[in-house]
């Protein structure tokens, strides 16, 4: 399901023009974005003309607590009436012209077009980057809602960071309170003992190991690891949940095999697949890259770009072994292994399934924060390998991909789901103020 949000939705008119037309595609507008999944809707029904009409819509979508505001161009209007509705909602703005009516005599009917050039120029050099301009069409522009899920859930996030980041890899180090300042999620740290040492609850352990019997093949592994695979998911579940971490970020390895029996790939594998968002290595940034994904509803895949072929133009989306359960092509062979960490690696081998895929990463470096964005496709292959994997072509050639990950120092870490959103990740990079790879 996508994040939820609460949208204000408001038309500017002028009486000079035809303001009655308006009012009647405004009010088809207000019927059908009710369609759009997972949305609140506070609607002024009323369209806004003067500015005492913006100063009394603004102060009841502040009170409504929205968290972005669609500015429907009815006709051209007052430059007034948007910075006023800015002045109450400093959240993100969708503005948006209406396709012209049939001229009536020799005159323009809206002039929308032209009320959201001037809105948009006014708040440009107002100093506001969060505003997005769309004309025509009678649906609601939905990659800018997506945006806004993205913002939203990175915004209330709560992260845990569980241990740090692997041993060597400085690349996935961030400060606590960058993710504060922006996105503006708050992070807490645990030691792994924190969580291998934590309560079980009553018949979890018994309820994972029949999931891994029911979901993977676990002929690889003993019954000792299969018991210390399915504490550990019961552990991560009930922690994540005592605690309501939206996501945890998990220093995987070296500590984990040597001190627990396991490595926790195969845990982590099956609980992301019932929706927890859960990063390998201590990756925080990589953590909040999934979130974002989850918030458009998908279910992300932390990858390494493990392969490149220059001669065949294809890349190896690999990870030893912790991508959600969920994500298997139904063809190859499901199952757990041993096959790193001196036999105590417990990672799940399987095929991912083929399809339109997107790779993002949000990425900090030289004082700035970097959204790396890339489509692609995943397509069918033999399972060859152990972990978690995909091949995938993408739009652009394989080189200029790496030349890109390389020479911007993009972390090895990119959250990989399944569907296409560039726009919508545009956008969400315009209101944060991210540099766009």
């Amino acid at each position: 399901m996508k994040q939820h949000v609460t949208l204000g939705i408001v038309c500017l008119v002028r009486e000079t023009f035809d303001f009655a037309a308006a009012a009647e595609i405004y009010g088809d507008i207000l019927n059908g974005v009710d369609s759009v999944e997972n949305v609140t809707w506070v609607k002024e029904t009323k369209a806004v003309i003067s500015p005492d009409d913006a100063h009394a819509a603004g102060h009841r979508l502040a009170l409504a607590g929205v968290d972005a505001l669609v500015v429907v161009s009815g006709t051209f209007h007052l430059g007034h009436l948007a910075l006023i509705l800015k002045k109450y909602v400093d959240k993100p703005f969708l503005l948006w012209a209406l396709d012209e009516l049939p001229y009536n005599g020799g005159k323009i009917r809206l002039n929308s077009v032209c009320g959201v050039n001037l809105d948009a120029s006014n708040l440009y050099k107002a100093g506001y980057d969060d505003v997005v301009a769309v004309a025509g069409g009678a649906t609601v522009n939905e990659d800018f809602i997506d945006a806004v899920r993205m913002k939203k859930a990175l915004g209330q996030a709560q992260i845990g960071i569980l241990g740090y980041h692997a041993h060597g890899f400085f690349n996935l180090d961030t400060q606590a309170l960058n993710l504060y300042n922006q996105p503006g999620a708050m992070v807490d740290h645990y030691e792994i003992s924190d969580l291998t040492s934590s309560p079980v609850p009553d018949g979890e352990i018994a309820k994972y190991r029949n999931l891994y019997k029911q979901t993977f093949d676990v002929s690889g592994i003993n019954e000792r690891q299969l018991e210390l695979t399915s504490a550990l998911a019961a552990r991560m579940a009930a922690f994540c949940d005592a605690r309501s971490l939206s996501a945890l970020a998990v220093r995987c390895w070296p500590e984990f095999a040597r001190d627990y029996g396991v490595s926790p790939c195969a845990a982590m594998s099956l609980l992301q697949s019932s929706g927890y968002i859960l990063a390998c290595e201590g990756d925080m940034e990589g953590a909040i890259s999934m979130l974002a994904c989850k918030a458009l509803g998908f279910t992300p895949f932390l990858a390494d770009l493990s392969q490149i072929d220059f001669e065949k133009n294809f890349a190896l989306l690999w990870h030893c072994g912790a991508a959600p359960s969920c994500l298997w092509d139904g063809a190859s062979s499901r199952s757990l292994d041993t096959y790193f960490a001196g036999g105590k690696g417990v990672t799940a081998d399987f095929v991912l399934k083929s399809g339109d895929i997107g790779l993002v990463r949000i990425d900090s470096a030289r004082g700035a924060t970097r959204l790396f964005l890339q489509s692609g496709t995943a397509v069918h292959m033999e399972k060859e390998l152990r972990g978690t994997y995909a091949k995938a072509v993408f739009p652009v050639s394989v080189k200029d991909l790496f030349d890109r990950v390389t020479s911007t120092g993009i972390a090895h870490h990119l959250a990989m789901f399944y569907g296409n959103k560039t726009e919508a990740f545009r956008i969400f990079a315009k209101f944060m103020k991210y540099e766009l790879i």
